[in-house]
């Protein structure tokens, strides 16, 4: 039968099948062959046995937190408390786009945050707007709705930006645990301790501890540069254009005109690890 691995504890795996969850064990082949199962991986098992026999082959994966099958991710950004980052912004997108999860930007503390303050605030995710991202505030409990139905989503993001309280509005039953935010160090506490799938609106929520691998280390230069979806709007005459140090680079122009956001074309050159200056 085919089921789906909503929560690991120690050595069992929960697997739903049917509005029924299941606790199995998984083949004794499975650690032979150095193969570990993961939350959202889809999986033939025997009920009978109570024994996972085969993981299907999975959308995408990730190692930290171990978790697969993702359709998209809610980026939980604060405008304060913590404070808003345009590079951990970048970090997440980049990662979901080069594994091919759909980056949804939600916004938390909006009420933090004066009219005249938002206002440069307005005007960058307004541009990520412009690229196709969907932006929404954790005020929009029915536009998230929407958003989260028949998906598998996640919500990641900044530590302390309130996504275990987002998660416990959208669904008062899950009584997630949250935290205050640390002021000695201007961030919030982990209070997600382990990974579980949740039924919701015809489609599943993840919660994590959070991702905590944000390196780019196992990505070649090119997978992160196409993952800047900007760029490809201005082809430059190269076809492998790393938009560094090249003399007629055509993305490098278009920063300067203020076409592309700056912080994105200097993000992307901290990402492969090209100094500003030798751009």
């Amino acid at each position: 039968m085919k089921g789906q691995i909503v929560k690991i504890s120690s050595d069992l795996y929960f697997v739903s099948y049917e509005n029924e969850i299941y606790p199995c064990k998984c083949r004794g082949i499975f650690r032979k062959e150095h193969i570990t199962p993961v939350v959202g991986d889809y999986v033939l098992f025997s009920k009978e046995k109570k024994l996972i026999e085969k993981i299907l082959e999975r959308k995408n994966a990730f190692n930290r937190p171990k978790v697969s099958n993702i359709d998209q991710a809610f980026l939980i950004t604060s405008l304060k408390e913590p404070d808003f980052s345009l590079n951990l912004l970048d970090k997440f997108i980049v990662l979901m786009e080069i594994n091919k999860v759909k980056p949804i930007i939600c916004i938390t503390k909006r009420d933090l945050v004066d009219d005249n303050e938002f206002q440069k605030y307005e005007d960058i995710l307004k541009y990520y707007e412009s690229l196709g991202y969907i932006v929404v505030y954790n005020t929009e409990l029915d536009k998230l709705k929407k958003l989260l139905k028949d998906k598998t989503s996640v919500f990641t993001g900044q530590t302390g930006a309130g996504k275990s309280t987002l998660l416990n509005r959208l669904n008062p039953d899950w009584n997630l645990d949250t935290g205050e935010i640390s002021h000695a160090l201007g961030r919030g506490r982990h209070t997600t301790r382990v990974v579980e799938l949740f039924e919701f609106m015809g489609g599943k929520v993840m919660d994590t501890p959070g991702f905590s691998s944000l390196e780019f280390t196992n990505y070649s230069k090119e997978q992160i540069r196409n993952a800047f979806i900007e760029f490809k709007n201005y082809p430059c005459p190269f076809k492998d254009c790393t938009h560094t140090n090249e003399k007629e680079c055509v993305v490098k122009k278009e920063v300067l005109e203020n076409n592309i956001l700056e912080s994105r074309y200097l993000n992307y050159l901290n990402f492969i690890g090209v100094d500003k200056n030798e751009s």
